[in-house]
């Protein structure tokens, strides 16, 4: 899981928070530690849990906010091309806006991967990813932890193995439904991503992630790219360590600028 970079309307009082949030909703079971997800599964009654830790740094007009949040996922194959997982995760926000400081756990998801085309000649393949965030309660939804409402995404993924390594290709749409719709209007996001990953040596891969999202609520919208920096060490087929390095800047004024640090385990198991 890994956090996204989409700044909401400037009426939020905490906007790091959000960045946080979002990518949480799309990103559980993604490739650790990319925010663009591959195709790959963990077949029939196969498991994985994901363990990571996530340190935000944003500034905005002057103010600093750093928000850390420690992403579970639990996935398991129910057939050799169909996952389910489900995940949590625990925020702490340190706002630079007074009374903005905030804890608790975010929004609930399950989801549901689905890899439903694959040419062995072409090393071509494609896959659905529909995710459902439960909503939190009205007071952590008013401190920034959450979506007060029932919200989702739905991700398309394609995978391309290549000589170097593979190349993997998102594109998705979000939807945050709020309770206090005045101060928080419902949001859509779309995004596009691509992710070359390099295949250095049996243990380790480095990755190169890039993309945009567009972020419409309340009728305005704003633009986010983002670029990460990735590296994967497995000392086994069934263990990974990543780390990865992300900045991110919206079109919004005042910009939005954030710097993002994740460290993450891997652990496969029947």
């Amino acid at each position: 899981m890994h956090p996204s970079f989409v700044k909401p309307p400037q009426h939020f009082a905490n906007p790091a928070v959000f960045l946080v949030l979002a990518g949480l909703s799309l990103s559980a079971s993604a490739f650790q530690p990319l925010i663009t997800d591959d195709t790959g599964t963990q077949g029939a009654d196969g498991n994985q849990i994901e363990f990571s830790f996530n340190e935000d740094r944003s500034r905005m007009d002057g103010n600093t906010d750093r928000t850390r949040a420690f992403p579970v996922v639990y996935t398991r194959g129910l057939a050799d091309s169909i996952d389910v997982f489900a995940g949590f995760s625990y925020i702490r926000i340190r706002s630079g806006t007074p009374g903005g400081d905030a804890s608790g756990g975010g929004n609930p998801a399950i989801g549901a991967k689905w890899r439903f085309y694959e040419n062995d000649e072409s090393k071509t393949s494609l896959a659905i990813k529909p995710e459902i965030l439960y909503p939190v309660s009205t007071s952590r939804e008013r401190e920034g932890l959450g979506t007060g409402k029932t919200s989702g995404s739905l991700t398309l993924i394609l995978t391309q193995e290549v000589p170097f390594g593979a190349v993997h290709v998102n594109a998705g749409v979000i939807r945050d439904l709020y309770r206090d719709t005045l101060n928080n209007p419902n949001t859509t996001t779309t995004r596009a991503s691509i992710a070359p990953v390099w295949d250095v040596s049996e243990r380790w891969k480095l990755a190169l992630d890039l993309g945009t999202e567009s972020a419409r609520s309340g009728g305005s919208s704003v633009r986010t790219d983002f670029v990460e920096l990735g590296a994967i060490y497995a000392p086994n087929e069934d263990l990974d360590f990543a780390l990865g390095f992300v900045r991110s800047s919206d079109n919004d004024s005042p910009h939005t600028t954030t710097n993002t640090a994740t460290a993450g385990v891997t652990w496969r198991f029947q």
